[in-house]
């Protein structure tokens, strides 16, 4: 079977990382890139039995590029610290490993908002991957390159997305910044057209397209912060385009 590392990017994840590291012990190495925690996350992944490399934060894509190149195991997989790895899915990952069909995979994430687990928003995003050449592009919502073909894992990874409505609407404007100057270095600008029905097609697509209705309120919820992370995306252009921060 071909050998697998892991690898975990961090910064203040002492709360979720020790869960996250327990649910990829089957894999022969795991690799934690630390952005200078402040909370003991670094010493944290050491006791754990990680190797640790410590990196200043400049965009997701460098930081696990770096760590990529520290990457000893035929494949790579690659989790968050509020990510899990359950028990069906690490039978199905080794299982996978025993004879894989494609150079990279992705896998299903459902969304966790208000205290749980919204299955009809399920993300599928590339995360296991042979060690192959692959490297991430991008400063936001970075994207994953694999020479080959890519193909698909059923069982669920468990992501602890939202802790609460503030903490997602803080992510939003986190990502909103950052997505607002990546389009104000392609020359994009923002237009009152795109303030207006940008936004109204998220929640369209996240509600009604997705089939977030299903999950109840979280589900109505989800698609109206989706909405107003679109919409604060595109102001804060606007405010760069001015000058204005």
């Amino acid at each position: 079977m071909h050998t697998l590392s892991v690898i975990i990017p961090t910064f203040n994840e002492i709360s979720y990382l020790e869960d996250a590291v327990a649910s990829v012990r089957f894999a022969q190495q795991i690799i934690v890139i630390d952005s200078y925690s402040t909370d003991g996350t670094a010493e944290l992944a050491k006791r754990l039995g990680c190797e640790v490399m410590q990196r200043k934060f400049d965009h997701f894509s460098a930081q696990k590029n770096a760590a990529i190149a520290l990457a000893k195991g035929d494949w790579i997989l690659f989790i968050d610290a509020d990510e899990r790895v359950t028990p069906k899915l690490k039978l199905e990952i080794l299982d996978t490993l025993k004879n894989p069909k494609h150079q990279g995979y992705k896998l299903r994430f459902p969304h966790y908002f208000m205290n749980r687990f919204l299955y009809h928003k399920v993300d599928r995003v590339t995360r296991l991957v042979k060690n192959d050449g692959v490297h991430f592009t991008g400063e936001v919502h970075e994207k994953l390159h694999v020479n080959g073909t890519i193909g698909q894992l059923e069982a669920f990874m468990i992501h602890y997305t939202y802790k609460g409505l503030f903490h997602a609407l803080s992510k939003k404007n986190s990502y909103a910044w950052f997505q607002a100057g990546m389009s104000r270095d392609k020359g994009k600008k923002a237009t009152i057209l795109h303030l207006l029905f940008k936004p109204l097609y998220r929640f369209f697509s996240s509600y009604i397209l997705k089939k977030g209705f299903l999950d109840g309120i979280p589900g109505l919820a989800l698609a109206s912060v989706n909405a107003y992370g679109v919409f604060s995306r595109y102001v804060k252009l606007l405010l760069l385009e001015r000058e204005m921060k």
